[in-house]
């Protein structure tokens, strides 16, 4: 999202970004500041008092009904949020959202809309103001809607309320956005009469996140495997990896003398980092597995997070239909990576013909233990030719390589560039100052 705003400032656009306030993402995920300094100047941020009041945690603040009838609340809640717009909690924000929108075209009349999901809601927001306005839109899908990226499949039916709005959103769309292949033929099958409109545009990686060297791995004081990203999937795959790890350890010397560390977020809202997933972490400690978790990382961190690894450990969930966010940023390491997902995965489609990945074998814990020892002799043999030819691999997939098409063809589409000019086009907005709005709606 941070690029996309900053390719169409690159291209002379004025670009305002609606958000939620920095309380509201706090209270749900998280901040990372890091991320914020790397926004365009000249880009306007609006930020929305909307929360999500399920995630609220002082006691002091809840209803009595709350209080004394949570679940019962808590299903009321999502019901509610569903009057307005097919999505449990988000769709409640459809009015704020739509309000919002149109005080500032009111303010600053927009030439287009991006609206980047999750949540699906956002793209009531784009949607009014083509009714309203014909305010020309985009949608950012990532990972889509109506298909189930987890177990594969559709995730509603096209008659459902879910389907009839994404059927009604995706119509007047100019551009759909899929972050990989399998997603975009899942949309252009399922919407036919638009598959001309659908694109790949994959998340890719920022260079600066990668280090421009790795350190020499010493085999004698043994190895350093890394887990970068969150932690999102079921507990159970957690524990294979925990598992092959400890049966690798078991087995094989070097693997022995090494150690794994886990950074990144793991669970959201009340439940961060007090879940199941921290509980098998500390079990691994506590048998002495060499084993340890070191928090959420600040984007700012990561080359150097990557620059003390010798070794990196990919473990995500789903199948065909799922790539990852840090899969790109793996690649561009030039260190070895150890898949620990499904055999067909998008992130194969990604690592296939890195020259230091050790394949995808799934979850079995043989099989794991085994990719430990494939992926620490990577580590001790790869050759600075080696490393190269995996940066090399993965440069397709630099961030800017992949949205910076991407606004331009979608800019084409609203301002075409006169015959005979090569230029991208550019609205007749003049570029915007820095500015961060708290809006009240």
């Amino acid at each position: 999202m941070r690029e996309t705003a900053n390719q169409f400032v690159s291209q002379g656009w004025d670009v305002t970004v609606v958000t939620i306030a920095d309380e509201s993402w706090e209270r749900d995920f998280g901040l990372d500041h890091t991320l914020s300094e790397r926004v365009d100047p000249r880009v306007r941020i609006v930020k929305l008092p909307l929360v999500r009041e399920d995630l609220e945690t002082d006691i002091r603040k809840f209803s009595e009904d709350r209080a004394l009838r949570p679940t019962q609340w808590t299903a009321a809640y999502r019901k509610k949020g569903m009057k307005e717009f097919p999505e449990p909690i988000y769709g409640g924000w459809k009015a704020d959202l739509e309000k919002a929108v149109e005080r500032i075209h009111r303010e600053r009349p927009a030439d287009l809309t991006v609206a980047t999901c999750v949540p699906y809601v956002n793209m009531a927001a784009a949607l009014h103001l083509w009714e309203t306005h014909k305010v020309p839109y985009a949608i950012d899908f990532r990972d889509g809607w109506s298909v189930d990226v987890i177990d594969g499949g559709e995730a509603f039916t096209a008659d459902s309320p879910s389907g009839v709005w994404e059927r009604k959103v995706l119509s007047q769309a100019l551009s759909l956005w899929l972050v990989n292949d399998p997603i975009a033929e899942w949309y252009r099958e399922r919407h036919p009469d638009l598959a001309d409109r659908v694109h790949v545009v994959r998340n890719g990686y920022d260079e600066d996140s990668v280090p421009a060297r790795t350190r020499v791995p010493d085999a004698d004081a043994g190895l350093t495997f890394g887990h970068l990203g969150v932690v999102t999937s079921p507990p159970r795959i957690l524990k294979a990896v925990l598992d092959g790890w400890r049966i690798a350890r078991e087995r094989d010397p070097l693997v022995a003398r090494s150690r794994l560390e886990i950074r990144g977020q793991i669970g959201s809202g009340a439940t961060r980092e007090a879940n199941a997933h921290i509980e098998l972490i500390r079990q691994a400690q506590a048998r002495g597995e060499a084993v340890s978790f070191g928090g959420p990382a600040p984007k700012a961190e990561l080359a150097d997070i990557f620059a003390s690894w010798d070794v990196l450990l990919l473990m995500i969930m789903g199948g065909k239909y799922m790539t990852s966010g840090k899969v790109y940023e793996y690649a561009a390491t030039g260190l070895p990576v150890m898949s620990a997902h499904a055999v067909e995965h998008d992130a194969t489609t990604v690592m296939t013909g890195h020259p230091l990945w050790t394949g995808a074998f799934g979850f079995g814990e043989e099989a794991l233990a085994a990719a430990y020892s494939g992926a620490a002799k990577l580590a001790v043999e790869a050759s600075d030719e080696d490393r190269a030819a995996a940066r090399a691999h993965a440069a397709q997939y630099a961030r800017a390589a992949q949205l910076g098409p991407a606004v331009r063809r979608l800019i084409r589409q609203v301002v075409p560039a006169p015959e005979g000019d090569g230029s991208s086009g550019t609205p007749s907005t003049a570029p915007g100052t820095h500015e961060v709005e708290d809006l009240s709606v």
